[in-house]
């Protein structure tokens, strides 16, 4: 099959994935934000998952290999493979959000033809390909399923912020409607993962493996988080616990923090609410979820308690919390738990401040309100160390640290006689 590639959605997981096509295929990376498409078109990307070089190096217009960037979705009607790459987030309620892949999955049926195939690469529970966006597909293309166009799914292994397990060297998984289309999917993915790919036995089977990836994690992190909880108790160092208990081969090595982000903190709830309606009320994942989902404000209210048996007064006090976005090394915001730790300490306290140079300013303060410096100039009674980018290792804590301050380590990786508590 000569393959005429179009991305839908080119952020996170859409622009490398259309950027690695593109060095073999020809490619349309289509996106609905404008604004991201001039971004890209300049030669430049903000989520930084791309270099400059890689990106400029494909982009071309009018050659048979390469990357055209479009929001006009006239401009992908003659393509013949559709990968679909767009967010699926979930409201206050933490129930999904499946319109943006709808709308996509409406956006790419207007254009479909006989023989085409769309491909979906968004986190979703089991049966949503072909449940709730095939039917999209056949209302607005006016064709049947598995017999005019076929389907696929090939869940997103993105891990934003690594430089070393890049999208090439994730083994991926893939999937097709029929043995044939599965097939040709399988080989699409294979030209371009040097990991490898494995072909999945259905649609389903993919969508399943993809949402229990995360939700194992966010599993283990619940159960090392409630470790926490109950040897600051006993006053015990977790980190110290987890360190000898790691020394046994078969010991899982989660460490306790906060778990935000576009995938450990949503994608739990798609299976959980996918079993709600099957009338199954899910107990391990869901109580892990609302485990870490609190643990913003447990680190809040452990910081006041300290504050308070240290003698600073805590309306008055000046505090610094290192990093917002949702991990290290990577300007990644979404859905970031660190806010919590800001918010749930802003009811008691005026001063707060919040230092990263990793992070957008103004993304910072249009999603969350927050203003963000541009460095650190006075010292402070309280400093939070949240994320732990590689450049707080340098982080001159001792100069911007009152004499008798406070330093709370929530990732546990800084020198211990450095810090007054880890999480």
């Amino acid at each position: 099959m000569n393959h005429r590639i179009a991305i839908i959605g080119l952020g996170y997981v859409g622009l490398p994935l259309a950027v690695e096509f593109a060095k073999k295929y020809k490619v349309i990376g289509f996106d609905i934000n404008e604004k991201r498409i001039n971004q890209l078109k300049s030669g430049r990307d903000d989520t930084l998952e791309v270099s400059d070089e890689d990106l400029n190096s494909v982009i071309r217009d009018r050659f048979d290999i390469g990357l055209t960037l479009t929001f006009n979705n006239e401009d992908i009607k003659n393509c013949n493979t559709y990968i679909i790459t767009v967010p699926t987030p979930i409201d206050r309620n933490n129930r999904p959000i499946l319109k943006p892949l709808l709308n996509a999955s409406k956006t790419v049926g207007k254009v479909l033809t006989s023989n085409d195939i769309v491909i979906y690469e968004s986190t979703v529970y089991p049966g949503v390909t072909e449940d709730e966006c095939v039917p999209v597909l056949e209302k607005n293309s006016g064709l049947t399923y598995n017999k005019d166009f076929f389907c696929g799914y090939s869940p997103e292994r993105i891990n934003p912020g690594d430089k070393n397990r890049t999208l090439t060297k994730i083994k991926k998984v893939t999937s097709g409607s029929t043995k044939e289309s599965a097939l040709k999917i399988d080989n699409l993915y294979q030209s371009i993962i040097t990991a490898g790919t494995h072909l999945a036995s259905s649609i389903k089977v993919a969508e399943a493996s993809k949402v229990i990836e995360n939700a194992q994690r966010d599993v283990n992190i619940a159960f090392v988080n409630e470790l926490a909880i109950i040897f600051n108790k006993l006053n015990i160092d977790t980190n110290d616990v987890l360190e000898a208990a790691g020394t046994k081969w078969n010991f899982l090595p989660f460490k306790p923090g906060l778990v935000g982000g576009h995938c450990i903190g949503v994608d739990p709830f798609y299976l959980a609410q996918k079993a709600q309606e099957l009338g199954y009320y899910s107990e391990i994942i869901l109580a892990s979820r609302r485990l870490n989902d609190s643990m913003g404000e447990y680190i809040a209210t452990e910081v006041l308690k300290m504050m308070i048996l240290n003698g600073i007064q805590v309306e008055s006090a000046n505090i610094l919390i290192l990093g917002i976005t949702f991990k290290e090394n990577c300007p990644d915001i979404r859905n970031t738990k660190a806010v919590d730790v800001y918010y749930s300490l802003k009811k008691y306290i005026n001063n707060i401040n919040v230092y990263d140079p990793w992070a957008n300013s103004e993304e910072v303060k249009d999603e969350y309100g927050i203003e963000i410096l541009n460095e650190v100039k006075k010292p402070y009674d309280v400093i939070i160390h949240v994320v732990a980018h590689k450049l707080f290792k340098s982080f001159p804590f001792s100069d911007y640290k009152k004499k008798d301050g406070i330093i709370y380590d929530v990732k546990g990786n800084l020198p211990k006689k450095l810090v007054t508590q880890r999480l």
